[in-house]
């Protein structure tokens, strides 16, 4: 999947760094960092929700390797169950469209990528 990907009828994944489209809906960070180069004001943020991003603890344990992509997503999620904030998240999900930002090089192993896949897979 390269930068923007589709997850769900709702849900769509892209990086922060990318222009600013209409149809991105709601345009929320998941970064538990500001991304950097990017000022408010170009970003054009909904809402910026770093209590979803992945713990610091398990952020630098995954260091964006691929090879740990699988034990990153299964810890992830369990960190997702028990964390309030993914409450917000849905209740935006039924007012319309969501576009998840992350500011990560790696298009495909991303905490975005991994909460899409929780949004889309848990009610």
């Amino acid at each position: 999947m390269a930068g923007r990907g589709r997850r769900g009828p709702d849900l769509v994944v892209k990086r922060v760094y990318e222009p600013v489209d209409p149809a991105d809906g709601q345009r929320i960070l998941v970064d538990r960092i500001w991304p950097r180069g990017v000022g408010r004001d170009a970003a054009a943020l909904d809402a910026w929700l770093p209590a979803v991003a992945p713990s610091t603890e398990l952020r630098k344990w995954f260091d964006h390797r691929a090879d740990r992509w699988e034990v990153f997503t299964r810890r992830y999620r369990e960190e997702l169950v028990a964390n309030p904030a993914v409450d917000e998240l849905r209740d935006r999900l039924r007012r319309g469209r969501v576009t998840l930002l992350y500011s990560a090089r790696d298009t495909e192993h991303n905490q975005a990528v991994a909460l899409a896949a929780f949004l889309t897979a848990t009610p």
